[in-house]
């Protein structure tokens, strides 16, 4: 009997547990929130805030305000500082450098024991255990996985402490008995040179028996280009004959779909979504016919969502509506309070409560009222570049407010893996597309009055990793961002171009 169906077994109760999911998510949402107040009452944000006396969600909302990451910030310092029992039980170790922006300005994110637990290893548990589910003939442990990951470093030089990406803690904190079946090696995995790490994982994976990866879709391409290139072969499934599913998060994989689909032509591949941040990990792609994630409610992060509209208020799960965009607040084990994560999504359906990453809180274009979101960018690009036969490598997207002749549009900035044979088609395409997804888009574009046709700027190769490196943010889970309301980013992208 192969080691994977061995394996299989011991998921079998946690299928059931997961059952509960399609009908019983208030009350496993009131059973987190119980338990979180519970734990931490006793610290000093609990005490200021009375979690003593929360019986219920109402109680919660009264005596606890929203926090963004620089109300918190102080908390989070001291805590950095060696303190004890701040905004979690304990003294916390560990803290993710948080990814969600490419400011100089970083956010420490705390990552406590807890929150290691029961709310990133169940997250990647419950990902194998869903593929096994849906996959009985998986032999993905009779092999390696490839996971890819950042780098950390100490923190404040307070003994045993580190900062870092939140797949380099994940990747410390591992259970030893799954170095047995994961590539590469620690050392190498744990690297900060991007460039370094990528040849030392092509050169220690290549021969391996590798059967899954793990990773963001943008870096782990890269690290696969390194390995064809050493290899000489054109398919990875050439140089990895079992390579059967790819969990992949950290960014939109609608952009690179298609160049994994030419790199691994392999019927048996298959793809799985995480949603996976440093601030916990939040939801599974459990049906691979629906691109929607199921949000997990069970592990230790209550859940409260605000809709995109002038003075919303927030909501609990049993109050969110399907096809509204909301953006997300969390309180977790790791001791974030009622925190606005900075992202957005939309229901696509409730019991299940299932879901879209629809952006960022402040990764949008608004500039005249067309509020167009990163998911709609997403699907844009990727049926313009269907009908035109283009691949997009990466992005970013602003407006021009007003140029010499008194006209606005949006300017996107786009590296090409495979260019369109006619660029001013690619453009008309794409903005078609997006006046078909998203209605104001479609009436500030209405006769060019309020809106232009927009504006595409070829990158040249390697521009958007430059810039990334330039700021320390080469490799790991670092990102570009999409849209932006001003023009920054974009700027700084096209002074080097």
């Amino acid at each position: 009997m192969s080691l994977t169906k061995i394996i299989r077994n011991i998921f079998a109760p946690r299928w059931r547990e997961l059952e509960r999911h399609q009908h019983d998510g208030e009350a496993m949402q009131r059973e987190v929130l119980a338990r979180l107040t519970s734990k931490g009452k006793d610290t000093e944000y609990g005490r200021n805030h009375l979690f003593g006396a929360v019986k219920d969600y109402d109680d919660f909302v009264r005596h606890t305000p929203l926090n963004s990451y620089e109300e918190l910030k102080g908390d989070i310092d001291r805590m950095r500082q060696g303190e004890r029992d701040v905004l979690w039980p304990g003294r916390v170790k560990w803290y993710a450098k948080s990814s969600g922006t490419t400011n100089d300005k970083s956010k420490f994110i705390p990552v406590s024991a807890d929150g290691l637990k029961r709310l990133h290893y169940r997250g990647g548990t419950d990902a194998v255990a869903l593929y096994l589910r849906n996959n009985p003939q998986s032999r993905m442990f009779d092999g390696r996985g490839l996971i890819l990951g950042g780098s950390h470093s100490p923190n404040y030089n307070l003994p045993g402490s580190l900062v870092g990406d939140l797949s380099a803690i994940l990747i410390e904190n591992i259970n030893p008995l799954v170095n047995l079946v994961r590539v590469p090696s620690k050392q190498t995995a744990l690297l900060s040179d991007f460039e370094l790490k990528r040849d030392r994982i092509a050169h220690e994976a290549m021969d391996k028996n590798v059967t899954n990866l793990s990773g963001v879709p943008s870096w782990m391409l890269s690290v696969l280009h390194r390995i064809m290139e050493l290899s000489g072969k054109e398919h990875l499934e050439e140089v990895w004959p079992n390579i059967e599913v790819f969990f992949h998060g950290g960014v939109a994989f609608t952009p690179y779909r298609e160049q994994y689909r030419q790199l691994i032509t392999s019927p048996r591949m298959h793809y799985m979504e995480t949603y996976n941040a440093s601030e916990g990990f939040f939801g599974l792609q459990d049906d691979p016919a629906d691109r929607a994630m199921m949000l997990m409610l069970d592990y230790d992060v209550f859940y409260e969502f605000i809709e995109q509209t002038p003075g919303a208020t927030p909501v609990p799960l049993w109050g969110v509506e399907k096809g509204k965009n909301y953006a997300m607040v969390i309180s977790t084990s790791c001791g974030l309070w009622r925190y606005m994560i900075g992202d957005t999504i939309q229901f696509t359906s409730v019991n299940p409560y299932k879901f879209i990453i629809s952006g960022r809180t402040k990764s949008f274009i608004n500039a005249f009222g067309e509020e167009l979101i990163v998911d709609n960018a997403e699907q844009g690009l990727a049926y313009a570049c269907q009908k035109c036969g283009a691949q997009v490598k990466d992005y970013t997207a602003a407006p021009v407010f007003m140029d010499a002749q008194a006209k606005c549009r949006h300017q996107w900035l786009i590296e090409f893996v495979r260019r369109p044979d006619d660029m001013q088609a690619f453009a008309a395409t794409l903005d078609r597309k997006l006046q078909e997804l998203n209605s104001d888009y479609e009436a500030k574009r209405y006769k060019d009055i309020t809106l232009q046709p927009l504006e595409i700027v070829e990158a040249h190769q390697g521009l958007f990793d430059e810039w990334l490196a330039s700021r320390g943010k080469l490799g790991g889970q670092h990102k570009v961002p999409r849209l932006s309301n001003e023009r920054t980013i974009i700027d700084q992208l096209l002074k080097r171009n």
